[in-house]
């Protein structure tokens, strides 16, 4: 086995490439400042019991885990950033009003989410802590959709769903929690026979009610269809409630999927996912996330999204820039102060070190710096 052969789905990200997921990232978090978003920047690892507080079972089946060897304790490689931001909330800020925080890093998977997924996802959220009401999970919506049409991707959609509906069923209906757990994984694998195998020993209205979810998927329209076919339960009439108000929002093009539990065990009320007709799987995921903030012994209800920067960075349109500016080597104090002019405005600079003339070539740069009537001036590489 070669020694620089990487673990599968762990890549290395070269140029260009890497210089589009950085413009992406400075893009957007300059974007969540001008919202008002604080910048807040976890550790990679943490104690584990601290790391899958509240965040149920799924990310403990993808969290790396390891033992300390300072403390002996169980530590784990976070797998998604979002727990620690509600434990810096509640725990380091200990604020009383509404805070605003935003954050950029790697996490690390046990296993890719899909089959040409990383294991090593780049992600940048925005989160709002401390209101609990509809209006935070439309600014997180719009500030979503800002986010992708400042990065390019003006065409995207979304799905939301609500996983209030599902759990307002189990609980009128008295499901176990093991008869829930294998009617979730029904609903998220589109099992229509396991389903209704799963549901037969049900009640009839609560069977009934379970089993239309998968056919409640549309536009907003779905929504007076849910109000007809589902019981008339508080809990259902506020998500539907709420999902009508964000459909309306105008912020992105809408479905509703009301068998859509993706985070089942980690969000307590609206879940969306972002997709671009590019790319397979979702460029970003959100949703309303009270009971992480419950977890860590203060009550803070939380919305937010989360965006993959590797897999923005592959689907947003190139940008064509005027390119760098190859300079010659020289003692030229004129030289070096055009240089440092060119650099100041913006522009890549790349200087030649002796003894390279025939790789110039590899610099990619589209301009030189060329002596022209004993002034140093830039002028277009010809194309050979």
């Amino acid at each position: 086995m070669r020694n620089w052969l990487l673990p599968e789905n762990i890549e290395d990200i070269l140029p260009p490439l890497a210089g589009r997921i950085e413009r992406l990232r400075r893009r957007l978090l300059d974007l969540f400042r001008g919202y008002g978003y604080e910048l807040v920047i976890p550790p990679m690892l943490e104690y584990l019991e601290s790391l899958l507080t509240g965040t149920g079972h799924d990310l403990d089946l993808r969290t790396f885990k390891l033992v300390d060897q300072l403390s002996g304790r169980m530590m784990g490689v976070r797998a998604d950033i979002t727990p620690q931001v509600a434990r810096i909330d509640a725990h380091l800020l200990n604020r009383r009003g509404v805070t605003r925080l935003c954050y950029s890093g790697s996490v690390l998977h046990t296993r890719p989410r899909g089959l040409d997924s990383t294991r090593e996802p780049l992600q940048i959220g925005a989160e709002i802590y401390g209101h609990a009401g509809i209006e935070s999970d439309l600014e997180i919506q719009q500030l979503l959709a800002t986010a992708l049409v400042t990065c390019g991707l003006a065409d995207a959609r979304l799905d939301i769903g609500h996983v209030g509906v599902f759990r307002a069923l189990c609980r009128h209906g008295r499901v176990g929690p093991e008869l829930e757990s294998e009617i979730y994984a029904g609903l998220a694998a589109k099992d229509a026979a396991a389903m209704r195998d799963a549901t037969r020993r049900l009640p009839a209205p609560t069977r009934k009610a379970l089993l239309s979810l998968p056919e409640l998927y549309g536009d907003a329209s779905v929504l007076e269809r849910a109000r007809r076919v589902l019981p008339d339960y508080p809990e259902i009439r506020s998500a539907l409630r709420d999902l009508r108000a964000l459909s309306r929002n105008g912020a992105l093009p809408v479905s509703v999927d009301l068998a859509d539990l993706r985070g089942y065990h980690y969000h307590s009320g609206v879940a969306f996912a972002a997709y671009a007709p590019s790319l397979a799987s979702a460029v970003a995921l959100g949703g309303r996330y009270d009971e992480v903030g419950k977890a860590f012994g203060r009550a803070r209800p939380a919305t937010g999204f989360s965006l993959d920067l590797r897999s923005l960075a592959r689907v947003v349109p190139e940008e064509s820039g005027p390119g760098g500016i190859r300079a010659p080597h020289a003692s030229d104090p004129k030289l070096a102060a055009l240089v440092r002019r060119l650099r100041s405005a913006g522009d890549i600079v790349v200087v030649d070190l002796p003894g390279h003339a025939n790789l110039r070539r590899e610099s990619l740069c589209s301009r030189e710096v060329v002596k022209r009537g004993g002034k140093w001036v830039v002028r277009r590489i010809a194309k050979v």
